[in-house]
């Protein structure tokens, strides 16, 4: 048969520095941005209440004040389907820098939502660059810019209004400020009006933070991606896709979750899509992301990057025929042997598990006497090698039958993979009084 958290050594330091820094964040400001790119259209500046919460070490109580903030975009006149890019700046802090301490250059990144109404809802995830000036003690706050994107899938006006911010400050200790719109939404700032277009990919991403340090995980959910695609989830610099790369599988719903980790300090943007390459009509994002932190080289240091390659789905087997043993003729009974031992190698490193399914012919012998396919039964056995990510289940013992049956699988997983050895044993169930002979049947293996 065939088969971080810093810490400073001076306390009296820190706590100046933290209460330097909650008074930047609460007030909305602190990041020096460039000035902002001119619109398509003209926008206005808003003033809207904010109710700021310092972090705790800084013992200052919410702060409520007042920011000013402008909404850009690059095309205020879009079709349905197309890609507009947003700029959210706060203009005028409601704060100066209230003690004499200096704030050093470099130590902000901002993250926020732009509220859109209208035509279409939702929120649209923005980010800024980890880059301030110097803040003198006593000085005025500069403004800061924060972008992102989103996708037109409705024809009308849209309005775009500030939504909450987050300050996360990276000096003697990692922290964050978060700033909420006090009874939203705040006013409007830009509105464009789109116009119908072709058909409008409704892919939609959502990540769990727009920041994170070097390493952090990030969590990723997607909607209306086709049910059952693969979906590759990757960092992106501009046009480019950056190490940073998981892969998952849409659910029935076309829904998905994965976590993706950020290391590389280059990864300005999230994306998610179906297929090899990234392809806007099948993709969605990017989501703005900053890397804030503990990717940064050191003085007299070098980088040094490797990329593992993914490989394949294989199996090898240890021979090509078995050996049954005999019965008699008028007693019949099992005729029993091992299956030639199957080493199965998942070395592809996505989510997707496997299975290896078997079927059988009848057995033919001697002047076309035949031993039903369904008269040979197995007893499935599979052993994982130390260290794979996939934990290898053995089939149901039973019947193989020209119909088929499971011979061992592992399961759907984030991570899955590994090296895995299986085998079986066989047995058949010769009739009694079959016809004396050779019978031969012809066991496939099928590896999915």
């Amino acid at each position: 048969m065939r088969p971080t958290m810093r810490r400073s050594t001076e306390p009296r330091r820190r706590w100046a520095a933290a209460l330097g820094i909650t008074a930047l964040v609460v007030t909305g400001g602190g990041l020096l941005g460039g000035p902002a790119q001119a619109a398509a259209t003209a926008s206005v500046a808003v003033d809207f209440p904010t109710h700021c919460i310092p972090p705790p070490i800084a013992g200052i109580p919410p702060i409520d004040g007042t920011t000013t903030a402008q909404i850009t975009v690059d095309d205020a006149t879009p079709q349905v389907g197309d890609t507009v890019a947003v700029t959210y700046t706060v203009v005028v802090p409601a704060a100066s820098n209230p003690v004499d301490l200096a704030l050093p250059a470099d130590i902000m990144t901002p993250t926020g939502k732009v509220t859109l109404g209208g035509a279409q809802s939702g929120d649209v995830t923005v980010a800024g660059p980890k880059k301030n000036p110097p803040v003198p003690g006593k000085g005025a706050f500069p403004s800061f810019s924060m972008t992102g994107t989103f996708t037109v899938t409705a024809p009308g006006a849209i309005t775009l209004s500030p939504g909450d911010y987050n300050i996360h400050t990276s000096y003697i200790m990692e922290l964050d400020t978060p700033c909420t719109v006090t009874g939203p939404p705040a006013p409007v700032s830009e509105t464009v009006v789109a116009t119908g277009g072709g058909q409008v990919n409704e892919r939609a991403v959502q990540l769990s933070a727009a920041s994170g340090q070097a390493g952090d995980e990030v969590t990723v959910t997607g909607t209306k991606f086709t049910p059952g695609a693969g979906i590759t989830v990757a960092g992106r610099d501009g046009d480019a896709q950056t190490g940073d790369t998981t892969t998952v599988t849409a659910d029935g719903s076309g829904a998905f979750t994965a976590r993706l980790a950020v290391s590389d300090p280059g990864t300005t943007g999230i994306v998610a899509y179906e297929g090899g390459a990234w392809d806007a009509e099948k993709g969605a994002g990017p989501l703005a992301y900053t890397v804030t932190g503990g990717g940064e080289i050191p003085d007299g240091s070098q980088q040094l990057t490797t990329t593992v390659r993914a490989g394949t789905l294989s199996m090898t087997q240890a021979g090509d025929s078995v050996q049954l043993s005999g019965v008699d003729f008028g007693r019949g009974g099992a005729s029993t042997g091992d299956l030639r031992a199957v080493t199965v190698e998942d070395f592809r490193g996505g989510p997707t598990g496997w299975s290896l399914t078997g079927k059988v012919t009848d057995f033919k012998g001697p002047g076309g006497a035949r031993i039903s396919a369904d008269a040979l039964d197995w007893t499935p056995s599979c052993a994982t090698k130390p260290g794979s990510p996939s934990t290898c289940a053995a089939g149901s013992a039973g019947a193989v039958g020209s119909a088929g049956a499971t011979l061992a699988s592992t399961p759907d997983g984030a991570a899955t993979g590994g090296e895995f050895t299986v085998d079986a044993g066989l047995s058949l169930d010769v009739p009694a009084f079959t016809g004396a002979g050779s019978y031969a049947g012809v066991l496939t293996l099928t590896l999915t």
